[in-house]
């Protein structure tokens, strides 16, 4: 096969896959590993490569990702032990007593609540903790409950940056890294986005408290003792709270071992796991049957990333994808080859919105890690600008099965056929409007990748370019 062909065909299989993600024809799974067997089939069959060669490249593609999806496994099991033992509800409940009717108090509060929330990486089981816990709040205090959403997922998208957060670790198993190498060089991005959280929802609790204050008798609070079922604390016969003790200090020393960067990440969750549940949970049965309870969603993950590994070994082991960004690179102007990261930056935000989160790491950033090579372009930098930029629009895509979740859990009888018809249609049917709060979002992403970028490049000139 010539050069073009195999580019030809490169393009026609991350094609392929995008599309039966978005039209939802199979689980990311599946989609991966079918469409590039098919692919390496034809490769095999025309004579392109050997078997024992396709063999090889599949093997050292599922090599660079096998640690990435063991540390998918044991981060969810670890936070999935943590929220089961009553850790972080303990913490929300202390946090809670403080606020009392204070409006700016109750908007740090849902950021800071979003912040430990999110600490597992998942964005439903955030909405699930945060908006259920403030949403009562908001409706007493006469708060708009697209505040609470603002809030939350601006603090989401900062903390969906860490080393076990979805986008980080597929951007890494892309690059062939560790998630916490890769982190490492996002780190400074993210305390700074955690600064902008905290700043967004101070000055949108200032808002909320003007504008209650313009509503007068309008927005009398209640003057007797507020009381919330859901406020109650609930029976749960997982719950220790005995170990609360234990459990916060087991996830601050998983935390600080993973920054120190000692051992791999998915031995430290490991280990994190082992000890959480042999101390919150004696007997094998009752073990069994917790990890059995967040098995699911760790395989999933697991599953996607390692056949993920097999398209990646498919098309990047075998050259296909330089083939790809050559033929890419060639209608770039060489001007512009440099400013590829500032360039994806930009177009991050409005990518997010049309791909969902697995055809965009696994069918774009590989391709554009392969174009910026032709320009000398770092690829841990291509990789950073598309991790940090599309965090900001994460929860906002029409795309993120979280995003209707979230919504859902602020309107009075949550329905998803309700969600999927009004929800879904307005941002299909009108797209149009889309644009400009896009652009707004995009402004905001770059400037944020290049000042992550500049405090990363001063705290550790090598990583520079």
């Amino acid at each position: 096969m010539s050069d073009t062909i195999l580019a030809l065909l490169g393009f026609a299989t991350v094609i392929t896959v995008i599309v039966l993600l978005l039209r939802n024809v199979t689980v990311p799974a599946l989609a991966f590993v079918s469409v590039s067997t098919i692919t390496a089939a034809i490769l095999v069959a025309t004579g392109a490569f050997t078997l024992d060669e396709m063999a090889g490249f599949i093997k050292e593609g599922v090599k660079g990702v096998h640690g990435t999806a063991i540390l998918f496994i044991f981060s969810v099991l670890f936070f999935g032990v943590m929220t089961d033992a009553g850790m972080f509800d303990k913490i929300i409940g202390a946090l809670m007593k403080k606020v009392g009717n204070n409006v700016v108090g109750v908007a740090l509060m849902t950021c800071l609540i979003a912040i430990i929330g999110h600490l597992d990486g998942g964005g439903a089981s955030t909405f699930l903790i945060t908006i259920p816990a403030m949403l009562p709040v908001y409706k007493r205090l006469h708060m708009r409950r697209e505040t609470l959403l603002l809030i939350c997922v601006t603090s989401m998208g900062v903390m969906n940056l860490l080393p076990w957060g979805g986008p980080t670790m597929r951007a890494a198993s892309v690059l062939g890294v560790e998630s916490n190498d890769l982190w490492s060089q996002i780190l400074p991005m993210q305390i700074v986005g955690l600064v902008l959280a905290v700043g967004t929802a101070i000055f949108w609790g200032l808002q909320e408290k003007k504008r209650i204050a313009k509503l007068g008798d309008a927005a009398v609070e209640d003057v007797g003792k507020y009381d919330d079922s859901d406020s109650e604390e609930k029976n749960n016969e997982l719950a220790r709270p005995k170990n609360f003790i234990f459990n916060v200090i087991l996830t601050l020393a998983v935390i600080i071992v993973l920054v120190m960067d000692i051992f791999p990440s998915y031995y430290v969750f490991m280990v994190g796991c082992a000890l959480g549940i042999l101390v919150n949970y004696r007997g094998k049965k009752l073990q069994n049957s917790i990890i059995k309870s967040h098995a699911a969603s760790g395989l999933t993950m697991a599953s996607t990333i390692l056949c993920a590994g097999v398209f990646l070994g498919v098309l990047s082991k075998s050259g296909i994808m330089e083939k790809m960004a050559i033929m890419m690179a060639n209608v770039i102007p060489a001007s512009l080859g440099r400013f590829l990261p500032v360039i994806i930056g930009v177009l991050s935000v409005p990518l997010a919105l049309l791909f969902d989160t697995d055809s965009y790491f696994y069918g774009l950033l590989p391709v554009l890690i392969s174009v910026g090579n032709q320009f000398g372009v770092n690829p841990a930098h291509i990789a950073i600008a598309m991790v940090v930029c599309r965090n900001c629009a994460t929860f906002i895509s029409p795309v993120a099965p979280a995003t209707y979740l979230g919504i859902g859990l602020g309107i009075e009888t949550p329905s998803l056929g309700l969600i999927l018809s009004k929800v879904r249609g307005f941002f299909l049917d009108y797209p149009y409007l889309l644009v400009f709060p896009a652009s707004i979002v995009s402004i905001i992403s770059i400037s944020f990748y290049i000042m992550g970028n500049a405090f990363s490049d001063a705290a550790d000139p090598r990583n520079h370019v």
